[in-house]
């Protein structure tokens, strides 16, 4: 069975000269460090900065590359999934919390 494709950024890359990471990344690992369980119920791909972002693309579409972004293996009922190309996904760092959280009965992020 297909497993959901979790799309990050790559830390440590350059933007406009200066070292920098992905804040809204860096969130989600904090979820995945809080609950490592899900972090091995997923495909995680770390992806480098620059756009475009091909495979991305291919998947959820031009408007939608933007990351952390959560490719689901299959459709979803669930308020925060959203469709394009075909493909399930759920985009931002606290919308992909609530359905990890939600996926595995694990407790949501506040706010």
């Amino acid at each position: 069975m297909a497993r959901d494709r979790l799309f990050l950024l790559a830390p440590g890359f350059d933007k406009d000269g200066t070292p920098s990471f992905c804040g809204p990344c860096a969130m989600v690992e904090g979820f995945l460090g809080y609950f490592p369980q899900v972090r091995e119920s997923l495909d995680i791909v770390y992806y480098p900065f620059p756009r475009p972002r091909a495979a991305i693309v291919a998947l959820v579409g031009e408007d939608n590359q933007s990351m952390p972004v959560l490719v689901l293996n299959g459709p979803s009922d669930h308020p925060d999934a959203q469709q394009a190309n075909g493909n399930w996904f759920v985009i931002d760092p606290k919308p992909i919390c609530r359905f990890l959280a939600h996926r595995h009965g694990l407790p949501v992020p506040l706010g």
